[in-house]
């Protein structure tokens, strides 16, 4: 056989094994396709079973396709797991609390206090705490994601991995488009998160607010709409009027934390409610050694607040309040909360 003939024969292999792996790609697009649509119908009597009208459903439902890159996105996550060590709070502070975000945040509180103030007579929510949830969500709106929440949701129900979660904000969308929020203005993170308090579509049911008196709760486009949503998110999570959320202290070397442990074990997020420590009076705190680094402590010598230092011994901690709690509720997270709590602290100055 001549150098040709193999040369022939070699590039028919190549060609006929381009083809099967193309074949196979398209079969399992077609069979993903298949499943998918069989997956909706499911969802779709779900919707239908919990008041959705069927034209709303039919509508939405046939106007998505599976989008492979939420998946693969949600794919990528951290997991998290409970025997992964802690790192340190600094890097993160120095990264959510910088300047930029700082000069960010007062250059709107500037531009929408009067409005901010109006919502907190209201509702007792601080300006500048409204303004530091909206600065870490989404950077002051100038990142609020642009996937279909429809697809996005679907897609990510379909997968599995989180059915539950998803479905049920898929059946949420749909009941708010049902509702008379514009279909092509519903858009948000790959996950689902909306707008610019990055609300999910059952919390927006719950929670989102008209804030300007137009009739509908615009937490893509009205500021107004989406300080008054955080702020109602807020009062619902059980925000107290006109106490701190918690402040920084030095914590002296004598400290037994064996003594102060908390037995206590959350029925959420347990990770981050297992760094607490026991709750304890401003006074008995006071007595323990503990010092604020601002140099004063709340008025209030029984108010309750537990410690907090994610830096580990010898380095800044945290006397926390309930309202701090109310920070976590928006997004589990120590690290989270506490960059949250600082950003409001550094907005006013």
């Amino acid at each position: 056989m001549t150098l040709n003939s193999f040369r022939l024969l070699a590039l028919a292999a190549i060609a006929l094994g381009s083809a099967s792996i193309m074949t196979q790609s398209v079969a399992a697009q077609n069979s993903t396709s298949s499943g998918f649509r069989q997956y909706l119908q499911q969802v779709g009597a779900r919707a239908i079973s919990e008041g959705v009208r069927p034209q709303t459903v039919n509508r939405v439902l046939s106007s998505i396709r599976y989008n492979d890159r939420v998946v693969r996105l949600d794919r990528r996550q951290p997991e998290g797991g409970s025997n992964k060590p802690i790192p340190p709070f600094q890097p993160y502070k120095r990264r959510h609390v910088d300047a930029a975000r700082i000069n960010g945040g007062r250059a709107k509180y500037r531009a929408l206090l009067p409005t901010l103030r109006r919502i907190e007579a209201q509702t007792g929510v601080p300006p500048q705490m409204m303004i530091a949830i909206y600065g870490h969500e989404t950077n002051y709106g100038s990142y609020t994601g642009n996937f279909n929440a429809p697809e996005a949701l679907a897609s990510l129900a379909y997968e599995g991995r989180r059915r539950a979660l998803f479905e049920g904000e898929l059946v949420a969308v749909l009941k708010m488009i049902d509702r008379g929020v514009p279909q092509y203005a519903i858009t948000g993170s790959w996950a689902g998160a909306l707008g610019k308090p990055q609300f999910l579509p059952s919390v927006y049911l719950r929670l989102a607010k008209d804030g300007d008196g137009d009739g509908y709760a615009d937490i893509w486009n009205s500021e107004v709409d989406a300080m008054a949503s955080i702020a109602n998110y807020f009062v619902n999570s059980g925000w107290r009027r006109g106490q701190e959320w918690g402040f920084a202290v030095n914590v002296p070397s004598s400290l037994n934390r064996g003594a102060i442990k908390s037995n206590i074990v959350a029925p959420r997020c347990k990770r981050v409610f297992a760094r607490h420590s026991q709750w304890k009076t401003v006074r008995e705190w006071r007595a323990l050694g503990v010092r604020p680094q601002r140099g004063f402590w709340p008025r209030d010598d029984n108010m309750m607040l537990t410690l907090l230092e994610p830096d580990g011994r010898g380095n800044t901690a945290y006397l926390l309040g309930s309202n701090y709690r109310v920070i976590l509720d928006y997004n589990c997270s120590n690290f989270y909360a506490l960059s949250v709590g600082l950003l409001a602290d550094a907005v006013p100055n």
